[in-house]
């Protein structure tokens, strides 16, 4: 049985209701329900832009160091599984200290923490549980760290903005098994914290005007770090470094200490040299060792006594005997400020 449906009958304005004809009511009565076919009937259409939060938070990148040389040795599918291995630790290590791994790209992993503390605890646990790793077929696995703190913005899952774009540059700055971060960033960080960090120079980042104060962690050897500071009464050697250049002399005797040299005046040791950056290098004295650091463009060029030169490039080495060092150049080369260096123990 079909059963008819009663039909409204339709209402259409004669000539004598109003100005407008007939089929003009028809025509803007289908222009009202295309337009309301067409408006959005939630707030679903919106979410892309209600989502769009302005955030601070720190954003850390960490990727495996020599991951192509793995490749060549290993084979692919060795090696895949080693640098998985490590990807893992780091999005596990990443969680703990509540972050989350934005996004995964290759061989590299981009994530977000709460804070400043929490990247940096992240960072070097992330290298701690990194150097735990079994060797496998002679290869050892390293990564290398940057992060910053800031405001980004957060949209979809993913973060923008210039605070991304300095971590991804803090973390190219690193080599395996450092960690590089700004020093804005450290001024943000627990005191604690602060005195596991050293500056090493102001660099160039994409699209900022002026160079970035930045900033290493020191995740190694904290037992050192914390002997540094011992009472020297206690010490049974006095290690010395007795530097000599330019019709001038410093000498590192008591720890902690260091000289910073450079082009810059406010440098402890002050060289003319245009090769030299401002803030070149610095020694430093670690408990009864003495350790030249580069942080320069051109690198540091040292030379100990009947050996070849060798050349620093954001490296260190700790100093010995007797030697020469140029900064920016070779040390044979009869333009560079040449400074000799003397450790006694």
């Amino acid at each position: 049985m079909v059963m008819e449906v009663p039909r409204k009958k339709a209402i259409v304005a004669s000539p004598k209701q109003g100005r407008y004809p007939c089929w003009r009511f028809a025509t803007l009565s289908i222009e009202w329900s295309i337009a309301m076919d067409a408006a959005p009937t939630s707030t679903d259409s919106l979410s892309p832009i209600a989502a769009r939060v302005e955030i601070s938070m720190a954003v850390l990148f960490a990727d495996v160091a020599g991951s192509t040389r793995l490749y060549e040795a290993l084979g692919d599918a060795l090696a895949k599984r080693l640098i998985d291995e490590c990807l893992g630790v780091m999005q596990s290590v990443v969680q703990r200290y509540g972050g989350r791994v934005v996004k995964t790209i290759g061989d590299e992993i981009m994530a977000v923490l709460p804070s400043a503390d929490n990247a940096c605890l992240a960072a070097t646990d992330i290298q701690h549980k990194i150097l735990a790793l079994p060797v496998v077929e002679h290869s050892k696995r390293a990564v290398r760290v940057g992060f910053h703190f800031g405001p980004v913005i957060e949209e979809g899952g993913d973060v923008f903005g210039d605070t991304v774009n300095v971590a991804a540059r803090m973390a190219s700055l690193a080599k395996g098994m450092q960690i590089i971060t700004t020093t804005q960033t450290v001024q943000g960080l627990s005191p604690m914290l602060q005195l596991s960090t050293r500056a090493i120079a102001a660099l160039t980042v994409k699209g900022k005007g002026d160079d970035v104060p930045v900033s290493e962690v020191i995740w190694q050897g904290g037992e050192e770090l914390t002997m540094s500071t011992a009472s020297i009464s206690n010490q049974t050697r006095a290690a010395t470094l007795h530097l000599e250049g330019q019709g001038r002399s410093w000498s590192l005797e008591v720890a902690p200490s260091s000289l910073l040299m450079g082009r810059d005046a406010q440098c402890d040791v002050v060289v003319t040299d245009r090769n030299a950056s401002r803030q070149h290098a610095r020694i430093e004295r670690r408990r009864d060792k003495f350790f030249l650091v580069d942080q320069s463009t051109n690198g540091t060029y040292v030379a100990f006594a009947n050996e070849p030169e060798v050349i620093l490039r954001r490296e260190e080495l700790m100093l010995r005997g007797k030697g020469r060092l140029a900064l920016g150049q070779s040390v044979e080369n009869g333009a560079a400020d040449v400074l000799h260096f003397t450790v006694r123990d």
